[in-house]
């Protein structure tokens, strides 16, 4: 695999981790493109990452957030 495909990828994370996510799973997929008629690699990139947010009040209480689980 080609060293600068994975370079991106650790581009990717680090960038992630520096806005305070916690990447959990990385997925990298490298493959010649069907569109294409040469044989350029092309790669696709897949993350998973989770990243807790504070309460919106000091109750630790959402309100009528419609999507909050009671």
């Amino acid at each position: 695999m080609d060293d600068e495909i994975l370079d991106h990828q650790r581009e990717l994370v680090r960038l992630l981790e520096e806005q305070g996510w916690d990447v959990t799973e990385t997925e990298l997929s490298v493959y010649e493109s069907p569109w294409e008629d040469d044989d350029t690699p092309e790669a696709s990139v897949t993350l998973s990452a989770r990243k807790q947010f504070p309460k919106n009040d000091e109750d630790g209480d959402d309100g009528d957030n419609p999507y909050r689980l009671k």
